[in-house]
């Protein structure tokens, strides 16, 4: 954590990647936004008390939270994927915001195979000492990207041959039928633990797709979901295999 008006602008001009800078609701400060606008930073305007909640330290309005991992640009993991010969399997978080989630989806997909994780700029989970710890440390050995806009990610991803595919109980169509097909180059989209999946995504991604409930309880825990999903697709590209 960096606050205080100074300090904020250096960690800014040193190039080291943030994952959240808070600016209280009425501070104006032209260098910070103009850093922020940059280095594609997101300033999340908030209340003072959040800020003090943060810090009892003199903040002067503002607060950054270095990120914990580096992150990467989308275009060089599908370079690399492609040039190692791999098929892509990538997963797109659509505004998981609890940390401990995000940890063990992280451990989940490092475990499963998956290249890449992406994130939105903006109403995500700050990757921070607990989710790494709670991934038991798979955040060292899998890329991370922050993407601003999760719908242009989509896009890009399908012009690069790749299918979208989201899972949400609004979808008619079930995880385990035999038309729902993963084995090709694959990106699975998961959403939030509140109300799921943006509308702007779910138009435009591929197909979708949900998870049998039995029971009574009428969801699954996000990151539990996601490990259904990501190996149900390692067992059908085993089968292929």
């Amino acid at each position: 954590m960096v606050y205080g008006i100074q300090s904020v602008i250096e960690t800014l001009r040193s190039g080291q990647q943030i994952d959240k800078l808070y600016m209280e609701k009425e501070l104006s400060n032209p260098d910070i936004q103009t850093l922020a606008f940059q280095n594609r930073v997101t300033i999340q305007r908030v209340p003072v008390e959040k800020l003090d909640r943060l810090t009892r330290k003199n903040h002067q309005g503002v607060v950054c939270l270095v990120a914990a991992v580096q992150y990467v640009k989308l275009s060089n993991v599908m370079a690399d994927v492609h040039e190692r010969g791999e098929v892509p399997f990538l997963l797109l978080l659509d505004r998981i915001t609890d940390v401990r989630n995000f940890g063990a989806i992280a451990r989940t997909a490092e475990c499963a195979g998956v290249q890449c994780i992406v994130i939105p700029g903006k109403g995500s989970a700050a990757i921070n000492s607990d989710a790494m710890k709670t991934s038991s440390g798979a955040l060292n050995h899998i890329s991370v990207c922050r993407e601003f806009d999760l719908v242009d990610t989509v896009k890009f991803l399908q012009k690069s041959g790749v299918q979208v595919i989201a899972c949400t109980e609004k979808s008619h169509r079930d995880l385990y039928a035999k038309t729902t097909e993963l084995q090709g180059p694959l990106a699975i989209v998961m959403g939030s633990e509140d109300d799921g999946i943006s509308p702007e995504i779910l138009r435009a991604v591929d197909n979708h797709v949900k998870i049998p409930l039995l029971g009574e309880v009428g969801s699954l825990n996000v990151s539990v979901a996601t490990g259904v999903v990501l190996y149900e697709v390692v067992r059908q590209r085993a089968l292929e295999a």
